[in-house]
């Protein structure tokens, strides 16, 4: 239940000062991308550490559904340290209709919140396989970072290539977390 409280606590963290942007390093992210592509499960392969996640130990997922209204269901799910999958729902959509697709918004906060800005964070896909097989996210402050794939492993050679591509980009790699798989 605690863990199902932390994303809505990452909304009023979303009020900190932004470290990429005070660097005058705008992020970059993908130029456009398929929504309904995009939906389906994703596999936690590293993450940065944050406290919504503290509880989880392994087998994190992301799961997106496109709905009717153009919005997507994002349901997040983790074990935890006792074997416990804990989960939470929330929605996704499109920052602005004038930025690129790729600039979402998300919040984790009960609908009848969803008029308050704050309570929506940045969701940006910074980089993105060709075949859909890979993405990273990330907000334009650096503070959190999620690489994920369609599967629960990635070759090193590939994690590696991200990594450089996320150094370019202002992230400081040393500290991201390798996500374990298989319980």
């Amino acid at each position: 239940m605690k863990w199902l409280l932390y994303p809505f606590l990452f909304s009023f963290l979303r009020l900190s000062p932004q470290v990429g942007e005070k660097s005058g390093q705008p992020l970059a992210v993908v130029p456009n991308i398929d929504l309904a592509r995009y939906c389906g499960t994703w596999y936690e392969i590293a993450r940065l550490p944050n406290r919504f996640q503290n509880e989880c130990v392994s087998d994190v997922t992301a799961t997106y559904t496109l709905l009717d209204d153009g919005e997507i269901q994002v349901v997040n799910r983790c074990r935890k340290q006792d074997g416990e999958i804990n989960g939470v729902e929330g929605r996704a959509r499109r920052k602005s209709l004038d930025e690129p697709n790729s600039k979402l918004k998300v919040r984790f906060a009960p609908a009848f919140l969803s008029f308050l800005p704050f309570v929506w964070g940045d969701y940006w896909i910074i980089d993105l396989a060709p075949d859909y097989s890979y993405v990273v996210v990330g907000e334009p402050g650096r503070k959190y970072l999620w690489i994920l794939a369609r599967s629960t492993a990635m070759s090193e050679d590939t994690y590696q290539a991200i990594l450089a591509r996320l150094s370019g980009q202002g992230y400081d790699t040393s500290m991201l977390m390798r996500t374990r798989h298989g319980g």
